[in-house]
């Protein structure tokens, strides 16, 4: 795990922590080979190519994808406009679960 991003995290508001811990945690147990990076600002995942990123604001954490256009489950919660990365925004560490944070991960790896 990359030290600029445990202070990324540490640094955050207390409410997007624990949803950037989980994501975090999610991520490497999808892919254990996964480089962790912290590029643009903010912490980049990688194995071959970057394929998602996390972002904090104050009312949500980014969850953004490369190749967003992979991902079949929950598609209408993708936002932006972006033509290479798009995102979805996680308010708490339930929405993590309901939105089927896994599958969409697996789906951009494919």
């Amino acid at each position: 795990m990359n030290q600029e991003v445990t202070t990324y995290i540490e640094n955050s508001d207390d409410k997007n922590k624990e949803v950037l811990n989980k994501l975090r945690n999610l991520i490497f147990s999808l892919v254990p080979s996964v480089n962790e990076q912290f590029k643009w600002s903010r912490p980049v995942y990688a194995i071959s190519k970057d394929f998602c990123y996390l972002k904090t604001t104050k009312k949500a954490v980014t969850l953004g994808f490369f190749e967003f256009d992979k991902i079949k489950t929950n598609s209408h919660l993708i936002e932006g406009t972006g033509k290479s990365m798009r995102h979805i925004k996680i308010k708490n560490a339930e929405e993590i679960e309901k939105f089927e944070i896994s599958k969409m991960v697996n789906e951009v790896l494919k």
